[in-house]
C-alpha cells in the first residue's frame, strides 16, 4: 500500500471523527447499550463504523471488513479492512477525552496500512508497509530508552475477563518498583499510538481484539518498534496478548511477563 491510499483513510478518519466529537457534546447515560459485563457500545459507535466502512469500501472494493460492532461481516481473499470505530468507549460515554478512531489494512496475514486518529488532540498518526510513522505529517519514532528506571510504560486493565487477575497484578507491581511510572489511559489504540511516538517507552495488555490493535500496530512497526506476543513471537492478533516499544525494552517487558504469565 502506499501513501496515496493513507491519506484517503486519513480524510475519511477526519469526517468520522468530526461526527464523533459532534455527538459528545450532547451524549447521555440513557444512549448507552450492554454487550457484556462492562462492554459498551453506542449508537455513535455504530454510526461512527458504518461511516468507515462506506468510505473504505469505495476505496478499495475488494477488501473485506473485520470489524468491532459487525455493521459488516465479509472476510476478504487477500484484503481486509481491521476497524475500531471508537476505541475507548468507556471514556467517550463518561465524558474522559482519549478516544480514537483506528483502522488498519491486511494483506494476507501482512498489516500495510495504519491510522489512529485521537480526536480530542487533533492527532493523526498513520504509518504505511515500508514507509515510515508519523504524527500530522511529522516523522515520528520508537523511544531511545535503554533501561527500564527511564521508561514510563502503558497497559491496560482487565475489565470483563479476570481469570489471569492475580498473574497480571504481580507484573505491576514488579514494574511499578522499576519504571518511572504505569499509566492506564482507556484505548491500547492510543497506547500504541504513543508508543510509536516516544511518549510511552513500552505497553503490554492481554485479552485484546484485532480492532484494538492493528492499527497502532504497524505504526509501531514503521516508527522502529517491535510488537510481539507474551511468547516473544508476532502472533499478536490471534493470540490476543501484546507487548510492544524499543528492542530493549520490549525484551525487558517480555522477561517480566514470562516470569509470571506461564
Amino acid at each position: 500500500m502506499d501513501l496515496k491510499l493513507t491519506q484517503q483513510v486519513i480524510e475519511l478518519a477526519r469526517r468520522v471523527g468530526s461526527f464523533i466529537d459532534t455527538e459528545a457534546s450532547g451524549f447521555t447515560p440513557d444512549k448507552i447499550e450492554y454487550k457484556g459485563l462492562n462492554d459498551l457500545v453506542s449508537y455513535v459507535d455504530k454510526g461512527a463504523e458504518q461511516k468507515l466502512v462506506d468510505g473504505l469500501a469505495a476505496l478499495l472494493p475488494e477488501a473485506g471488513f473485520i470489524t468491532e460492532e459487525a455493521t459488516v461481516s465479509t472476510p476478504g481473499e487477500v484484503f481486509n479492512w481491521i476497524i475500531d470505530p471508537l476505541d475507548g468507549t468507556t471514556n467517550f460515554i463518561h465524558g474522559i477525552p482519549t478516544y480514537a478512531i483506528s483502522v488498519a489494512l491486511m494483506r494476507n496475514n501482512e498489516l500495510v496500512c495504519g491510522v489512529v486518529y485521537e480526536i480530542n488532540r487533533d492527532e493523526m498518526f498513520y504509518a504505511w508497509k515500508g514507509g515510515g510513522a508519523f504524527l500530522n505529517g511529522r516523522p515520528i519514532s520508537v523511544s531511545g530508552a535503554q533501561h527500564i528506571s527511564e521508561t514510563l510504560i502503558a497497559t491496560g486493565f482487565p475489565y470483563y475477563e479476570f481469570s489471569q487477575q492475580q498473574t497480571y497484578l504481580q507484573v505491576l507491581g514488579e514494574l511499578m518498583q522499576q519504571c518511572h511510572g504505569l499509566r492506564r489511559i482507556g484505548s491500547a489504540a492510543v497506547d500504541l499510538a504513543y508508543v510509536a511516538a516516544g511518549r510511552f517507552d513500552g505497553f503490554f495488555e492481554y485479552n485484546l481484539n484485532a480492532w484494538d490493535v492493528a492499527g497502532g500496530a504497524l505504526i509501531v512497526q514503521e516508527a522502529g518498534g517491535m510488537v510481539i506476543d507474551f511468547s516473544g513471537g508476532s502472533d499478536f492478533v490471534s493470540k490476543r496478548q501484546l507487548i510492544a516499544g524499543n528492542p530493549q525494552i520490549s525484551d525487558y517487558l517480555l522477561t517480566t511477563i514470562r516470569k509470571h504469565f506461564r
